[in-house]
């Protein structure tokens, strides 16, 4: 069965033997180990491990574009470039506006993180603006306080200003692991959205078509797994 959709995944990747095309990837670089930059000022991480591999099987030539989050839709919109790789989860309200591809990491928890363990989890909550974390603790009937970026959030908990910040929990274990007892988890983990995906142009259906082919060529022969696995750990949830 893996080798029959290994065998469709690269028919729909080498048909039509387009001409090679540049194709923009944009990214925060700065959510690890999904994106983040390096000490050579490059995009890394998971993420880029995963887009180049994409864009070699597709036959495609890319370059990597950093955007803020909070304006990261907009700017893939206004063809600031051609697709969205950044953590973003598949969400119903995010696809009136974009389309995704297949998701490239599966649905995963997301976790509360606060510097004691009796943490008041309806009471001010941190998180980054425009994601799932945010929308979900401005329904759970705690107090949302957002932030710009990923480390402002974890911030805001250090400095007393928020009781937890509420992420994914992949982005969160290393803050944890490295506070040396400082931070910690508290409450239930929650599994939000359907997965990561890569973000597109609705008008863009032939380039999402060739990203998703990818995607599906990766996950067949085992590649995506090891990635995975190489950026999160072994307990990884994988396909």
């Amino acid at each position: 069965m893996k080798k029959l959709l290994l065998a469709t995944a690269l028919l729909a990747l080498t048909g039509g033997a387009a001409a090679a095309q540049t194709v923009r990837l944009g990214t925060e670089g700065a959510y690890p180990p999904f994106n983040f930059i390096d000490d050579n000022g490059q995009v890394a991480g998971f993420e880029r491990e995963v887009g180049d591999e994409l864009c070699k099987r597709a036959e495609l030539t890319c370059e990597w574009v950093t955007n803020d989050w909070d304006s990261i839709i907009p700017n893939l919109q206004s063809g600031n470039y051609d697709v969205i790789i950044a953590g973003m989860s598949i969400t119903d309200e995010r696809s009136k506006v974009i389309s995704f591809s297949e998701n490239y990491f599966p649905p995963a928890a997301s976790a509360y993180v606060a510097a004691e363990e009796g943490a008041d989890l309806k009471g001010v909550i941190s998180a980054q603006v425009g994601t799932i974390q945010a929308g979900y603790v401005a329904e759970s009937g705690a107090t949302l306080l957002e932030f710009a970026t990923p480390d402002e959030t974890i911030g805001a908990v250090r400095n007393g200003e928020a009781a937890a910040v509420f992420a994914d929990k992949d982005f969160l274990k290393p803050y944890v692991e490295q506070s040396n007892g400082e931070l910690m988890f508290v409450g239930d983990d929650v599994e939000l959205g359907g997965g990561v995906g890569l973000g597109f142009r609705q008008s863009d259906t032939e380039l999402r078509e060739k990203f998703t082919a990818a995607i599906q060529s990766m996950k067949a022969d085992g590649t995506l797994n090891a990635a995975l696995k190489k950026h999160f750990g072994e307990e990884t949830p994988l396909f």
